[in-house]
């Protein structure tokens, strides 16, 4: 049950959500005020993408982000996942295979021309180096992928964690970015998919996942 101070990203973040996947759960709730008793639905049972269960793999389409840590033979695997924001129609997340190529804590933001470009044609100018701070839209801790001026890393904006919201990098929560920072090294395998349909068997049950597909997907 909300109580009467909460709005959706409150909740969302305390449950470890995203921003759409949570509105997408509570369709008919006011995502600013749901209001003191409201039931609230948390949707926080995931069908796996579909592929190796290796390193780092982001599902666009579900903007969540899994981490399978490396086990010793007949161990069960584990799984770390986290809601993420990634690129916005016209920015859009690259797929394919990558790795971390390195970390950083409390990065400076090389800002890319094209970025700084788009905010100079909004009246919105920016330095070509953003140092850390409050005002640096990396947050406090990054991992470069081997995919030029890609990131992944936490953001000084967390209500939008979950949405289409970057410049084609991956946003996290400062709290989820912190703890993945400290599970990964250098030279982990990172995958990005786009999966809106996942489908899985458990115990003799099907469950389906179905998430609605970004705009500017090109499956038919």
């Amino acid at each position: 049950m909300a109580r009467y101070e909460d709005t959706f990203a409150d909740i969302a973040r305390a449950y470890g959500l995203g921003n759409d996947e949570h509105a997408a759960a509570n369709p008919d709730v006011d995502p600013w005020l749901p209001g003191e008793g409201t039931p609230i639905l948390l949707p926080t049972q995931y069908v796996l993408p579909d592929g190796p269960r290796e390193g780092v793999v982001l599902n666009v389409a579900a903007k969540r982000l899994f981490y399978y840590p490396k086990v010793a033979a007949g161990e069960p695997v584990t799984v770390w996942t986290y809601p993420a924001g990634i690129g916005r129609v016209g920015w859009s997340t690259p797929l394919g295979q990558t790795r971390i190529i390195s970390k950083a804590t409390d990065p400076s933001w090389h800002v890319p021309v094209s970025v700084r470009r788009e905010h100079e044609a909004n009246g919105d100018p920016l330095p070509a180096v953003v140092p850390p701070g409050p005002d640096n839209p990396l947050g406090r801790h990054a991992l470069r992928l081997g995919l030029p001026s890609y990131l992944i890393h936490g953001t000084n904006k967390p209500g939008g964690v979950g949405m289409r919201v970057s410049h084609g990098c991956v946003r996290l929560y400062p709290e989820n970015i912190e703890q993945l920072y400290g599970l990964v090294g250098a030279g982990e395998k990172v995958v990005i998919v786009n999966q809106p349909y996942l489908l899985t068997r458990r115990h003799g049950d099907f469950y389906l996942a179905a998430h609605k597909p970004l705009e500017d997907d090109t499956l038919s």
